[in-house]
């Protein structure tokens, strides 16, 4: 709704209103509204009349014109009220309402609005009549794209006699290396082998690795995390926090809102936030009425929706409950010209799911939401090259694993998670857990079906649902043995395989000469006792390494951060906590 209060009366009035639409803003003149609904720019006429005025693209009444084609954010008024700016991706686009509303030209002797005579790009002739409302010419586009470099760090850096699971394909488990060497410089290894064989460069930073095991960073193909609010981005975001800490160094949000999740991405390879290197789909493809909703009818639907989310940066994106199949087979087939993932929600539906492992879906998100798979499901899904990412945390069908974890666990008293989360997200849950009898656990149930694809020779791999940030991750390879796989296996989905699910297997994943520098050490051998992997000792991040407790620079060194705004004297959160140790890490108690 758009409404006003009076100055004097402070009577509240609605103008306009929108069933769908998640913007509206009237010119400074006060004589036209622009719009945003279905993702893209519209305007029409603002009239000022004793009731409110409906607008929409199928309002009727008052001529309306689409001024975006392919996405249009941040909708913004001239201050002579004749021109609509917008942005899609990195392009700003103008549109003039003399060339939308022919009407409005001087000299024009009848009104002739442009959602009758749609005008046309130079040299095109129309071969029949639009259907809906056209799109208006855009007088004026600005590329507002610009360099930066990315942060990488100058050193070499070498930890010596360590353990090292490479996780190198087909390697016998895991690529392990007993005693280890692993350098890098800047960013990327440079050399990885045996101590006795490796050579450490002259001048190089070393670090002593004995009693730790190194693996790849982890990486969370489905992870859902607050990054900001409207785009507007904290300069320390303790959720990330929180996955460094525990040895996440790459994630993939399946949903998240694409202006904020994409500029957080921008300030993490700039440098300007520490989080780990974040990738997502930006807003999801919905098909159900909402005000996200993703209409997709027509094939060209889908390439639109598809390349305006690829105009801000994603390279995935999420196909949510669009209800007909032939729908869903049009987001992939877009994807496919664009070369784009698609990951579907399947809604705890087991028919879409089987349809979207038949049609060559990037993965499918969630467990099959059945007591038990048979068969029949194993021979077809393994025969393809369809992951699947169970989220065992919130297994559908029943009680998932997170709830278990926190009845067998004290996830209320521990000491890392309790640094970096506040305790008003970590006491609701973790203080009065839900339990059940012992082989009622269904994340174990669907923790079995993950084993019987991987030994069928399918693909799963690690995401956690942002269900408690960082620690889920490893509740994920947990209950991955909990039904069947083994340790390697299930650290393998948490590395090797979650990369290639992601495309991004030349960087990330395996321990070997080329590769990004990201690496979780770990106090312990996570191979041997997959319930050590929450030890992590130090995370690698780009080549650079820090304390795991406490985030502080090791090489290059730097200072320790100081507390977040909960841990500061003053807070209402401030200070020990009944039956808990006080780990705020502020030096204060």
């Amino acid at each position: 709704e758009l409404r006003s209060v009076g100055l004097s009366d402070l009577r509240e009035r609605v103008h306009a209103t929108s069933k769908l639409g998640t913007e509206l803003w009237l010119s400074p003149n006060g004589q036209w509204l622009a719009f945003r609904e279905g993702y893209e720019a519209w305007v029409t006429p603002f009239v000022a009349a004793g009731r409110p005025q409906h607008v929409g693209p199928g309002a009727k009444g008052v001529p309306r014109v689409r001024a975006s084609s392919g996405g249009g954010s941040f909708l913004s008024w001239a201050a002579d009220s004749r021109s609509l700016t917008w942005v899609t991706g990195p392009t700003l686009a103008e549109l003039k309402l003399d060339d939308a509303f022919t009407w409005l030209r001087a000299g024009a002797t009848q009104p002739k609005a442009a959602a009758q005579t749609p005008a046309l790009a130079a040299g095109s002739a129309p071969k029949a009549k639009p259907k809906g409302p056209p799109v208006a010419p855009v007088g004026r586009r600005v590329d507002l794209g610009f360099r930066q470099p990315a942060s990488r760090p100058a050193h070499t850096l070498a930890i010596v006699g360590a353990r090292v699971l490479t996780m190198a394909p087909g390697a016998a488990h895991g690529g392990l290396i007993p005693d280890g060497t692993v350098v890098w410089r800047a960013d990327r290894i440079v050399a990885v082998g045996p101590r006795a064989s490796t050579a450490v460069p002259k001048g190089a930073t070393v670090l002593q690795g004995r009693g730790k095991t190194v693996i790849p960073g982890l990486i969370d193909v489905h992870a859902h995390a607050a990054q900001g609010t409207h785009g507007i981005i904290p300069q320390r975001n303790w959720s990330m926090h929180a996955l460094l800490a525990f040895g996440v160094t790459t994630l993939h949000d399946p949903s998240n809102r694409t202006a904020t999740v994409f500029a957080a991405h921008e300030q993490q390879r700039a440098g300007r936030i520490l989080a780990p290197r974040i990738f997502s789909t930006g807003t999801i493809l919905y098909g159900a009425t909402a005000e996200i909703t993703a209409k997709i009818q027509t094939k060209a639907d889908a390439l639109r929706h598809l390349r305006r989310l690829k105009a801000i940066g994603a390279f995935s994106v999420k196909s949510y409950n669009q209800p007909r199949r032939e729908q869903r087979q049009m987001v992939l087939a877009a994807a496919r010209e664009l070369n784009m993932l698609v990951v579907p929600e399947g809604g705890a539906l087991f028919m879409h799911n089987m349809t979207q492992v038949v049609d060559g879906h990037t993965g499918v998100e969630h467990a099959l939401p059945v007591a038990r798979c048979y068969a029949d499901v194993v021979q077809l899904w393994s025969k393809t090259d369809v992951g699947h990412t169970p989220t065992l945390g919130v297994a559908y069908g029943g009680l998932g694993g997170e709830n278990y974890w926190y009845a067998h666990t004290r996830v209320d008293a521990h000491p890392r998670l309790n640094r970096y989360v506040p305790p008003w997200a970590v006491d609701p849950k973790s203080r009065r857990p839900r339990t059940a009898p012992k082989g009622q656990w269904n994340h174990i149930a669907a923790a079995r079906f993950a084993m019987q694809l991987v030994d069928a020779g399918g693909r799963v791999q690690l995401g956690a649902h942002g269900q408690r940030e960082g620690l889920a991750a490893h509740w994920e390879l947990w209950s991955f043995v909990q039904g069947g796989l083994t340790p390697v296996q299930a650290l393998r989905a948490g590395t090797a395989d979650a990369a290639r699910y992601l495309g991004m297997d030349r960087d990330l994943g395996v321990i070997a000469p080329g590769k990004l520098a990201d690496l979780a050490v770990i106090d312990g051998a996570p191979d041997q006792d997959i319930r050590s992997s929450e030890r992590v000792a130090w995370t690698v991040l780009g080549g650079r390494v820090y304390d795991a407790l406490t985030l502080t620079p090791v090489a290059p060194k730097g200072p320790k951060p100081g507390p977040f705004f909960w841990q500061q004297a003053g807070h209402p959160s401030h200070g020990p906590r009944h039956n808990r140790q006080h780990t705020c890490g502020c030096g204060v108690h």
